[in-house]
């Protein structure tokens, strides 16, 4: 048995047993430090997968902060479990993990409300837009009292730096296709497919822009060229889960509840909006996700630290984060696996 084959059984087992966890760094964050912090925390913490930028200098932060991990953890009287998979993720246009903030100066009252509500310190106090901190979520729009907040996105090079990043250890990929665009939709599914050949896809999907039915038929679409090898990552609402209630966890489970009533043999993943909350919640509605993804709430949590100075040579600040990072991760694996 190959090594990819061994990779792809250990991940199938997973999911069947309903204890997977994966941290979302963001498709659109290519803060070098953050991903390697964040990725050397969450592998200690017990995470199943990674989920980066389709940016080859991210992937080997990530590689690199798993190799910290191994080496701290001993310190800290851990042991990591399993090898964390790393995941890549790619966006349609329109989609909101993959654009970019830019502020029109022209329109700008220079207000500062951007400023103070950007979870991701991408913006400066002269209003320019740090593109590699920028993560899409729209918060900055959202506040904006003159309209001056445009969005960017930036079709890169796919068919060159998704084998690299393949070469570089990627094993598995993922489709963000909230868009109404059929066609271009299954061609970047097609894509995906002819470089992850021996591993898990996945799409993101919500029901923003789609209805229950066209939501199933893209579904089913997708499955037909990928079978079993499919993981649909139901999002509830994208990059909402910086709250830690019910009521923001609530769309990710009743989107997939939808996917999980259709039948379709895929692989469901809680998403959007994922915090504490989600894995209980699912559990008390009977929504049997085989995992969850989380992102905004998971490097909320553990922000204080990331961002410390001395975050590389302090064990104690890596051992606070990690705990607070277990604590998530415990949590919601043992209400979805039961």
């Amino acid at each position: 048995m190959s090594a990819n084959s061994e990779r792809y059984d250990l991940l199938k087992r997973i999911f069947q047993e309903r204890r997977f966890f994966k941290l979302v760094c963001g498709a659109g964050n290519e803060n070098l430090t953050e991903v390697r912090r964040l990725a050397a925390i969450y592998t200690i913490a017990g995470v199943t997968m990674h989920d980066l930028s389709a940016n080859v200098e991210v992937v080997e932060a990530a590689k690199k902060g798993i190799e910290e991990a191994y080496a701290l953890a001993p310190l800290l009287g851990k042991k990591i479990g399993m090898r964390p998979y790393l995941n890549v993720s790619i966006g349609l246009k329109g989609d909101p993990h993959v654009r970019k903030a830019m502020i029109d100066r022209s329109a700008c009252v220079e207000c500062g409300e951007c400023i103070k509500v950007c979870r991701q310190d991408a913006i400066s106090e002269d209003y320019s837009v740090a593109e590699f901190r920028c993560i899409g979520c729209g918060d900055c729009e959202k506040v904006c009292p003159a309209g001056a907040i445009r969005y960017i996105h930036k079709r890169a090079d796919f068919e060159n730096i998704l084998p690299e990043c393949s070469r570089r250890g990627v094993e598995t990929m993922e489709l963000h296709g909230v868009t109404d665009d059929d066609d271009a939709v299954l061609h970047d599914w097609k894509l995906l497919n002819t470089i992850i050949r021996d591993n898990f896809l996945s799409v993101c999907l919500d029901r923003s822009l789609l209805s229950n039915r066209h939501l199933i038929g893209r579904i089913r679409r997708l499955h037909e060229i990928t079978g079993e090898r499919m993981i649909v990552q139901a999002d509830g609402v994208p990059m909402s889960g910086e709250g830690d209630d019910y009521n923001t966890t609530l769309q990710a489970i009743a989107c997939a509840d939808v996917v999980m009533k259709s039948g379709i043999p895929v692989v469901v993943l809680l998403s959007g909006g994922t915090n504490s909350k989600t894995g209980l919640l699912a559990r008390q509605c009977g929504v049997n996700a085989h995992g969850v993804a989380i992102g905004s709430f998971a490097r909320k949590l553990v922000k204080q630290y990331v961002t410390m100075e001395d975050f590389d040579s302090n064990t104690d600040v890596l051992r606070e984060a990690v705990s607070v990072a277990e604590q998530l991760v415990r949590s919601n694996l043992e209400a979805i696996g039961g």
